[in-house]
C-alpha cells in the first residue's frame, strides 16, 4: 500500500570523491537550459542523482576558492539542479567565520516515563509537513507559512526528514537544517542571518523565530521518511540506542528550543516499503517505548504510519496499537492509496475517503484504515485524517471516469505523475467527485486531488468520527493564500 515517492526524502548520496580533474555537472533533462548554480571549475562530482518530489539533487564539493572556509572540506550541501533551482552558495568569505558548534550532548536525564497512555488533545489539530529540501528548487520558507496566513491555522509543524542511518537519528542535510543563511528578504523577522560564532541559521533558526511570533505551534521534528526507513530495522534491535541517539540529536543545545516533539516515520515495520523489514510484530511497540523512556512523560511523541485498511495488509502485520498507546498524536497517511506507479491505470483517486465501485484495491481508501484503526483499540482523538495537497495523473486517458486505462504518467512541474493543488486548480479544474475526492480529466491527462470543497467534507468526517483533527503533505503545494489550510482550519 501507499507506494509513495512523495512522502518520501531523497536518497542519500552515495558521493565519490574525484582524486583528480573536476568534473562538470550535467543538467537533468527537465532542465537542460538552465545554467548550473555553481562554478564548472570545482571540485565535485556528480552523485547517483537522487530524485525526490520531482527534485534532482547533486551532491556538491565546496572548495577553498569558492565558498566560505567553513564549508571547505565537506560535501555538506543539495543542489536541486532539476528546475533551475538551487540556492547559489555566498561567492567571498564571511569576515568572521563561524567555528565549530558545540557537540556535547545534554547529559541531564528525562523525566520517569509515564504509567499511563499520552492523551490525544483536542479534534481541531491543523498538522502540516514542512519539506526541508523545499528550500532549493521551490524557494519555499518558513517565512511563507506567515505570508500565506497558514501559520495562524496551525497547531504543529513536522519538519521532514531526519535520518536512521546505522539505527540512529541523524541530521538530513546539514545546509538547509542548520547552516544556510538567509537575507532578510527570506527571514521570518526580516532580519538577516549573520555569520557570528555559534549563530544558529537554516531552517531551524526560521522555525524558532516562527514560533516567538506564534508561540501555539509546535514543532516536530519527523525521522525516517519512504527513503530513510531502513535504520529502523536496525533501531528495533537496539531501541535504546536508537532512542538516546535521538534524545541527543533533538536535544542538541543548538536548537533545543526549536523542537517540541519527535515524529516516527516508519515505512513500514514488519512489511516492505522502500525496503523490507522483518523484525516482527513487536518491533514498532518496542521502538517507541523506548522514546517514550527516555523523553519522558511531557515530550510530544507522534508516528506517521501505513493507512492499509486491507485485510491482512500493513496495519495488521505489525503491533501498532501497543506502540500508539505511548503516542500524542498519530497519522495514517490516508493518501497515495493509487497512483502512476501503475502506469497503465486504472486510474483512480489516490485518496479516497470511502470505497466505490470498481476502486482497484479493497481496504484502501480512508476510512477503512480510520475503522480499522479503532477496531484494535486506538482512541479516535488520536488519530488525524491525512489530506494531500497535490495531485496524482496519469496520462494516455479517454474515458473521464475512474477506472480508465492510461499509457503512463502526467507530466508533472517537479515530477511525472504528480503536480500541486495550486498548479491544478487552474492547469486541470475539476471535472467530477468520487468517494469524497475530485478528479479532473484535460485532454488525454487525468488526475485526481482535493480542493477547499472535499476538504470540507474529509473535515466533516473527521468530526462525526471524533477524531483529532487532520495533517496534510505538504505547505509548498497551496496556494499563495493558503486555501487548502483554510479548508481544513475553518471547517474543523
Amino acid at each position: 500500500m501507499q507506494k509513495s515517492l512523495r512522502r518520501a526524502t531523497w536518497v542519500s548520496a552515495i558521493v565519490v570523491v574525484a582524486a583528480t580533474a573536476a568534473i562538470p555537472a550535467t543538467q537533468a533533462s527537465a532542465a537542460a537550459a538552465c545554467a548550473p548554480a555553481w562554478s564548472s571549475t570545482a571540485t565535485y562530482v556528480k552523485d547517483n542523482v537522487a530524485s525526490q518530489n520531482g527534485h534532482n539533487y547533486t551532491a556538491k564539493w565546496w572548495t577553498q576558492n569558492e565558498a566560505p572556509s567553513t564549508h571547505s572540506g565537506q560535501w555538506d550541501v543539495w543542489i536541486d539542479n532539476g528546475v533551475c533551482g538551487g540556492t547559489t552558495p555566498p561567492t567571498t568569505p564571511p569576515t568572521t567565520p563561524p567555528t565549530t558548534p558545540p557537540t556535547t550532548p545534554p547529559t541531564t536525564p528525562p523525566t520517569t516515563p509515564p504509567t499511563t497512555t499520552p492523551p490525544g488533545t483536542s479534534g481541531k489539530n491543523v498538522v502540516g509537513y514542512f519539506a526541508e529540501w523545499g528550500v532549493y528548487g521551490r524557494q519555499y520558507f518558513v517565512k511563507n507559512l506567515v505570508t500565506s496566513g497558514s501559520a495562524a491555522k496551525l497547531t504543529h509543524i513536522l519538519y521532514a526528514f531526519g535520518n536512521t542511518t546505522g539505527g540512529q537519528c541523524s541530521i538530513g542535510d546539514a545546509y538547509a537544517d542548520y547552516d544556510q543563511a538567509y537575507t532578510a528578504a527570506n527571514s521570518v523577522d526580516g532580519v538577516a542571518d549573520t555569520w557570528d560564532a555559534g549563530a544558529l541559521r537554516g531552517s531551524f533558526n526560521q522555525l524558532r523565530k516562527l514560533k516567538k511570533q506564534y508561540p501555539n505551534i509546535k514543532v516536530i521534528w519527523s525521522f525516517g521518511g519512504w527513503t530513510w526507513s531502513g535504520g529502523f530495522t536496525q533501531a528495533a534491535a537496539n531501541p535504546t540506542a536508537f532512542a538516546n541517539s535521538c534524545y541527543n540529536l533533538v536535544k542538541d543545545p543548538r536548537w533545543a528550543d526549536v523542537f517540541d516533539g519527535i515524529d516516527v516515520d516508519w515505512e513500514y515495520p514488519n512489511a516492505c516499503g522502500l525496503t523490507c523489514d522483518t523484525s516482527g510484530p513487536d518491533a514498532y511497540n518496542k521502538v517507541i517505548s523506548a522514546l517514550r523512556t527516555k523523553f519522558g512523560s511531557s515530550f510530544t511523541i507522534t508516528s506517521a504510519i501505513s493507512a492499509d485498511g486491507s485485510n491482512g495488509g500493513k496495519l495488521d502485520v505489525a503491533d501498532y496499537a501497543s506502540g500508539i498507546a505511548k503516542l500524542n498524536l498519530v497519522f495514517p497517511m490516508t493518501y497515495d492509496y493509487f497512483g502512476a506507479f501503475a502506469a497503465q491505470g486504472p486510474t483512480a483517486p489516490h485518496s479516497p475517503l470511502t470505497s466505490y465501485a470498481g476502486i482497484p484495491t479493497a481496504g484502501f481508501y480512508s476510512d477503512a484504515a480510520i475503522q480499522k484503526l479503532k477496531s484494535k483499540g486506538v482512541p479516535a482523538n488520536k488519530i488525524l485524517l491525512g489530506i494531500g495537497f497535490y495531485g496524482r495523473g496519469w496520462t494516455g486517458v479517454t474515458q473521464t471516469a475512474p477506472g480508465g486505462s492510461a499509457t503512463g504518467a502526467a507530466p508533472g512541474t517537479y515530477e511525472a505523475g504528480i503536480e500541486d493543488y495550486k498548479v491544478l486548480k487552474n492547469s486541470c479544474p475539476a471535472t467530477g467527485t468520487v468517494a469524497g475526492t475530485a478528479y479532473a480529466k484535460c485532454g488525454s491527462n487525468w488526475w485526481s486531488y482535493d480542493t477547499p470543497s472535499t476538504i470540507a467534507g474529509k473535515m466533516s468526517y473527521v468530526k462525526q468520527q471524533g477524531l483529532g483533527g487532520a495533517f496534510f503533505w505538504e505547505f509548498s503545494g497551496d496556494t499563495s493564500n493558503g486555501e487548502l489550510i483554510s479548508a481544513i482550519k475553518n471547517n474543523l
